[in-house]
């Protein structure tokens, strides 16, 4: 067999993924769209957001499972248009923590998917900016709690990650500075 039958040949750069994470109207939409632009690459939405409005009744623990692998089928799906980085706006880490602090368990299965995903870097935004109404979100007096259960989270995890705060340009050169060091140090 000639010896370039065995070599790999995929040359494309490990695509690094940027999971932005942090309680409900905190900014991860917006910071997902603009660092898209900025990096010229891909983002993920977050599935559950279309998941949610396709649903004519209340959603329950089961349908967390569904949204988990519908977030991860789109992560699979536009990482192929990605240019060295995946944005990802949110990861099973927020449906992990918002199945626990609503239902008060996690369905195993997404708990077993969260750990078979790495992120490269976390970015854990804080709930800092005025809050939006949306029928989707529920709890405009439970942000700092919720934040405090991510950043206490991700500690434990012990995965990287920055914190995102402020308003504006501000967040958005927080991040860049966080990824950019990321890109500079690369394995």
């Amino acid at each position: 067999m000639p010896f370039w039958c065995e070599m790999n040949t995929d040359i494309r750069p490990k695509v690094k993924r940027i999971a932005i994470v942090g309680p409900e109207c905190s900014g991860k939409t917006a910071l997902a769209m603009e660092l898209a632009q900025h990096y010229r690459t891909a983002w993920v939405p977050e599935y559950a957001r279309t998941y949610l409005n396709s649903l004519d009744r209340p959603y329950t623990p089961d349908d967390l499972l569904i949204i988990a692998r519908g977030q991860l089928k789109w992560e699979d799906e536009l990482i192929q248009q990605a240019s060295g980085l995946l944005i990802c706006d949110t990861n099973l880490l927020v449906i992990k923590i918002w199945s626990e602090f609503k239902y008060g368990s996690c369905h195993p299965e997404i708990i077993g998917l969260m750990r078979g995903r790495h992120y490269d870097l976390h970015l854990l935004t804080h709930p800092d900016i005025p809050w939006e109404d949306d029928p989707q979100r529920e709890h405009p007096d439970k942000r700092d709690l919720l934040f405090s259960i991510y950043r206490r989270e991700i500690i434990r995890l012990g995965v990287s990650f920055a914190e995102i705060y402020g308003s504006g340009e501000s967040r958005i050169k927080k991040a860049c500075k966080a990824i950019d060091f990321l890109l500079l140090n690369k394995d």
